[in-house]
């Protein structure tokens, strides 16, 4: 049976989402126009909903312990154009349009800096 259902999943065209032990997937933030990862957060079936339903990215906080929209207080939203799944269907990309800086140290994406030996330096973007 198990089998049956990964069949399913990775071969099928129902959208079966595969949650983790702690009900969340890994998502994936690209900007929709330049490619460009702005960030890595994860859902769980709430947040799922919440961003179909409305098109602006919502995440669960794994620190607040709750459901949060992404920009809810800072206004930097993210306006999903289309959500990519991946074959077992445990991760997600979101292609985004972010209104304003991604990161919360207002970067605009939470990839910034690149390592290089053992030290972190700014990237060129």
């Amino acid at each position: 049976m198990s089998s049956d259902v990964t069949l399913l999943r990775e071969r099928g065209t129902e959208f079966m989402p595969k949650f983790d032990a702690g009900g969340l997937l890994t998502a994936v933030v690209v900007d929709e126009t330049s490619g460009a990862v702005l960030m890595v957060a994860f859902m769980d079936a709430a947040a799922l909903a919440a961003t179909r339903e409305t098109g602006l990215a919502h995440f669960h906080s794994r620190s607040r312990g709750r459901l949060w929209m992404k920009g809810e207080s800072s206004g930097h939203v993210l306006k999903v154009s289309e959500i990519l799944v991946d074959c077992d269907q445990d991760a997600l990309v979101l292609k985004a349009a972010p209104a304003g800086p991604t990161c919360h140290t207002g970067a605009p994406s939470c990839f910034y800096r690149r390592l290089d030996g053992d030290s972190l330096v700014p990237t060129d973007s």
